[in-house]
């Protein structure tokens, strides 16, 4: 008599698992849709599926506590902080008219207006948005590019490690580094032009002396000049 049950028993689950196979792609559906993800974020209570295999199948064997640090996470990404700023449109990358008398390669800064110029010839050049020193770390005068250097390590000066006393000693280049993707050193001062992972400082009086640029710009720059190449600082 066992045989007939365990048969029976068999073909039951056969038919039930054929059926999951048929409600899985649509419930995927389902889910994929954000306005029910918060809800399916939200485990239901043990045995809720019936308990045993099936309980076993749906969930695998976790509780209802187990998931709550998924559901946590979803409810932190769909509301974040406060918004970060966008970049003003006018200082993305725009070939420009310039009356300056500076010779084609020459770079100026302009820390008022918080463009950098890249001269051209006819009476044209190429202007960047950057950010510039803060108060109190604002400079000026006339470097030269001494050296160049794609996605470039970081050490924090001294100075700088006294004021901030939480930043790292060394942190190697990558896209968590403040330096971005390149960097353009300025003669032999602790000065240089870099990228960002901070665009939304682009337009303002942000850095410790530094000329930041967006990483699209800084590798467009760093693609155009050499070193040796002449920056005016104002």
């Amino acid at each position: 008599m066992s045989k007939p049950c365990a048969s029976t028993w068999f073909g039951a689950a056969l038919s039930s698992l054929a059926a999951l196979v048929l409600v899985l792609p649509a419930a995927a559906q389902t889910y994929n849709n954000p306005e029910n993800r918060q809800m399916a974020s939200a485990a239901p209570p043990p045995g809720s599926y019936g308990g045993g295999f099936f309980e076993l199948l749906f969930t695998g064997g976790r509780s209802a506590a187990y998931n709550q640090p998924a559901a946590s996470a979803y409810r932190a990404e769909a509301q974040p902080g406060e918004p970060q700023r966008a970049v003003d449109p006018m200082f993305l990358r725009q070939e420009v008219d310039y009356p300056g008398s500076e010779r084609p390669g020459t770079i100026v800064i302009d820390t008022k207006d918080k463009f950098l110029f890249l001269v051209e010839k006819d009476g044209k050049a190429l202007r960047y948005g950057v950010g510039v020193g803060r108060e109190g770390f604002a400079w000026s005068g006339v470097e030269k590019i001494s050296r160049k250097a794609e996605w470039p390590d970081w050490t924090p000066p001294l100075e700088m490690l006294k004021r901030r006393p939480d930043l790292p000693t060394h942190m190697v280049g990558g896209m968590e580094n403040p330096l971005g993707a390149r960097a353009l050193y300025l003669g032999a001062s602790l000065y240089r032009i870099h990228g960002t992972n901070e665009p939304y400082s682009i337009g303002t009086n942000v850095s410790s002396g530094c000329i930041r640029m967006m990483n699209e710009d800084v590798i467009d720059l760093y693609n155009r000049v050499g070193v040796g190449t002449k920056v005016i600082v104002m």
